[in-house]
């Protein structure tokens, strides 16, 4: 069974770079037909789809976050990683991984982990 692991700094200033990657154990991330993703819930508010990274290596992201978001794996570690550039305190949210087959049915999820953008 997978299991995903999120991890990173939980509190970020203002402007910065957010940086969190996330671990899976279980099962390789370049398996065939898998896509892996991040999401976050701020506080009060639905879940926000930011993007995902392909089995293959693509990249695909919300255009709410295109022009700030950046997904990128390792698989030598089989981990991926979001960044998402100047932060604002709108950015504070709780920030999950999560895998699905590219039908939005994400079966697998991380525990999620909580960022604060706060100066």
């Amino acid at each position: 069974q997978v299991q995903l692991q999120e991890s990173g700094p939980g509190l970020v200033k203002p402007s910065q770079t957010l940086s969190l990657t996330c671990t899976v154990s279980g099962g390789s991330i370049t398996t065939n037909s898998y896509y892996w993703s991040w999401i976050r819930q701020p506080p009060g508010k639905g879940l926000e789809w930011i993007g995902y990274i392909a089995y293959r290596g693509s990249t695909y992201y919300s255009p709410s976050f295109k022009s700030r978001a950046s997904i990128f794996w390792d698989t030598s570690k089989n981990q991926f990683t979001l960044q998402l550039r100047s932060v604002t305190p709108e950015d504070t949210a709780v920030y999950y991984c999560a895998r699905d087959r590219g039908t939005a049915d994400f079966g697998s999820w991380g525990q999620g982990t909580q960022v604060t953008v706060s100066s």
